[in-house]
């Protein structure tokens, strides 16, 4: 057995450190998502877009993806619908979301229905294309929600998902997991959905500089030493900029394993055509 100095046991258990369980909270809410009609509402989204990594890429794939479904789209977790303009004229859109969605997020969509337990309130084979944008990572039976997928869409329907990966821990209402591709590969199996493809949106250098970028936002958020952190924050304003164009420049290279986030597609048995992000 090693024998390791005491201060240096002292130092590297991981009693010393805090528990990050108990009194799990925070104050930050997602901002309310409002339809665009202006010119200037759609100049802010799209500037809002490139400083939010997460949003604009998840917004950069849904561009591509859903003006191309057809039939009846159920937005699961639809939050304030801030997808439902990316969907055609000749789809039509039901937004389903939690009924705690209130409580746990401070808002209340008037077009939204809203369910409590497990089974989401639509008929067993029914829907064309089930969305689901940055849910299934707050869902503790994510195995049952896969299972719901699949009993929602019709034959030959596919859903359209997204998840964080190197995103930060965040607590409303409970955030899980964070999923693999080949993590989608088991979850996905013998559910009856099927021609699984999972992209990577962004690549290391997107992650590289998505993490600087929080840690000057932190600096700049209220904490302890506040002057300090402030002052701290406002030097490197010039290194968050920079950090957020070279972010946004590292998009045009392929995703890869270290990523923001993954955007995911599967088709119900049967299906008929292949399918393409690009």
């Amino acid at each position: 057995m090693v024998d390791v100095p005491e201060e240096e046991r002292m130092t590297a258990s991981p009693e010393s450190r805090p528990n990050l369980l108990p009194g799990v909270a925070e104050n930050w809410r997602p901002p309310r998502y409002v339809r665009l009609s202006s010119r200037w509402q759609k100049v802010r989204a799209t500037f809002l877009r490139f400083l939010d990594l997460q949003s604009g890429t998840i917004w950069r794939d849904l561009a591509r993806l859903l003006p191309g479904e057809r039939g009846q789209i159920l937005d699961v977790g639809c939050g304030m619908q801030p997808y439902r303009s990316l969907i055609g004229r000749e789809a039509s859109y039901v937004g389903i979301d939690v009924s705690g969605a209130e409580k746990d997020f401070g808002f209340q969509s008037p077009d939204t229905t809203y369910y409590a337990g497990d089974r989401w309130p639509v008929d067993s084979g029914s829907v064309d294309c089930v969305l689901c944008v940055e849910t299934l990572e707050h869902v503790k039976d994510s195995r049952g929600f896969v299972a719901e997928i699949s009993r929602a869409l019709r034959p030959g329907g596919r859903v359209i998902l997204t998840v964080p990966f190197c995103a930060r821990w965040h607590f409303i209402p409970h955030d899980y997991w964070r999923f693999t591709p080949s993590g989608f590969a088991a979850l996905f199996a013998d559910s009856g959905l099927t021609d699984l493809k999972v992209w990577a949106r962004g690549n290391q250098l997107t992650v590289a500089c998505y993490k600087v970028m929080a840690l000057v936002f932190s600096l700049l958020s209220k904490g302890k030493r506040r002057l300090l952190r402030a002052l701290l924050g406002i030097l490197s304003l010039p290194v968050f900029f920079l950090a957020l164009v070279l972010a946004n420049l590292s998009l045009r290279v392929p995703g890869t394993v270290d990523c923001i986030g993954y955007t995911v597609l599967a088709r119900k048995e049967p299906f008929d055509r292949p399918v393409s992000l690009y």
